[in-house]
């Protein structure tokens, strides 16, 4: 909470001039996971990039104010969490991710560490991309000053930080950077874009001036690899990436990226790979293309699977108008049939009539 109250302090600062000096809720839009802590996160951050003012104040002793955070429940969440769950074809890649030689030699390189976690935790379900859950706790544990069970040394922290970090990389790099980042950083990278180009839009008029999203250390690391500027370690509490639009003095619009991960320090400037550092805006999106699915639910489908539904769905239309011609033909030869029947006179025999 308080690194994100600073955070939030700097923010103000950062965009001092541009942000107006009191809360306006048409210049600020707030959306944050439907996590206790991700919420707690986004509301700590604004206590401190809003504090009230004038008549914003409605307790002199109280320096805050309510400022609105919307989110979704997290069923429904499909922009934040990552990874995204029910996509065959990122589970395929993920499996094949595991037979690369960078997975196999980490898994040998480690073997005895992650047998040492699983007798020590009782987690059977000690492998390289579930361990970090184990680090978690204890950096956690950590970080609130708790003791640490004897077995975790310092080596043994760095050597399950080496572990997580790899984990990261794994779920949206190492193999298939970029299929992995279409099917999920993408996603989120795509609604940025939209924002982004929203407000380079000629003559723009809408207040909207800051979009806030208040996710995960996923969430982070599925967007810089998106981004392809993951620098390979877990993104830190109260992390921040920043994406700026500038207009020049000729209108055009260009787009600048910072990375926060360290209070002590200003926010480190982030290049998007082939463009400066404040890339033209359509260079920005052209860049990007790559990573942003286009009908992410069919890219889900494994090429095979895709196969076959289409086979599927061509054997039934033309099963459907097979039927509808057979019904057609049959309807014809039963009218002919009546037609016939209509134009047939009863034969008698002469002699058979009465005089």
């Amino acid at each position: 909470m308080r690194q994100h109250f600073e955070l939030g302090q700097v923010l103000r600062k950062r965009y001092q001039g541009f942000l107006n000096e009191t809360y306006n809720r048409h210049e600020i839009w707030v959306r944050s996971t439907d996590y206790d802590r991700t919420l707690m996160s986004a509301e700590a951050n604004l206590a401190g990039m809003y504090p009230p003012n004038g008549s914003q104040v409605f307790n002199p002793s109280l320096d805050w104010q309510p400022i609105p955070v919307h989110t979704v429940p997290q069923s429904e969440e499909q922009l934040l969490s990552f990874p995204q769950p029910n996509c065959p074809r990122y589970e395929k890649l993920m499996n094949e991710s595991k037979q690369t030689e960078a997975f196999l030699n980490m898994t040998r390189t480690y073997k005895d560490l992650l047998e040492m976690v699983r007798n020590h935790t009782g987690a059977k379900d000690s492998r390289i991309e579930t361990v970090w859950s184990v680090y978690d706790t204890l950096f956690c544990e950590a970080q609130h000053n708790l003791t640490a069970p004897d077995w975790v040394t310092p080596e043994v922290m760095t050597n399950l930080r080496k572990l997580k970090n790899f984990s990261f990389q794994l779920m949206f790099g190492v193999y298939k950077r970029e299929e992995k980042c279409r099917l999920q950083g993408g996603i989120l990278l795509n609604q940025i874009v939209k924002n982004i180009s929203a407000s380079a839009v000629p003559n723009h008029k809408k207040p909207l001036k800051m979009v806030v999203y208040s996710a995960h250390d996923t969430t982070m690391v599925a967007l810089q690899s998106a981004l392809n500027v993951f620098n390979g370690k877990q993104p830190p509490y109260a992390a921040c990436h920043m994406f700026e639009l500038f207009q020049e003095d000729n209108g055009s619009f260009s787009v600048a990226m910072f990375y926060r991960n360290d209070s002590s320090k200003e926010p480190y400037p982030l290049a998007l790979p082939g463009c400066a550092q404040y890339c033209p805006l359509q260079e920005f999106i052209s860049l990007l293309n790559p990573v942003i699915p286009v009908d992410r639910e069919q890219e889900c489908q494994i090429a095979a699977e895709r196969k076959d539904t289409e086979m599927i769905i061509g054997l039934a239309l033309f099963s459907c108008i097979l039927l509808i011609l057979i019904v057609l033909l049959l309807t014809v030869l039963c009218r002919q049939r009546d037609s016939g029947h209509s134009g047939h006179s009863l034969l008698i025999n002469e002699e058979e009539l009465p005089s």
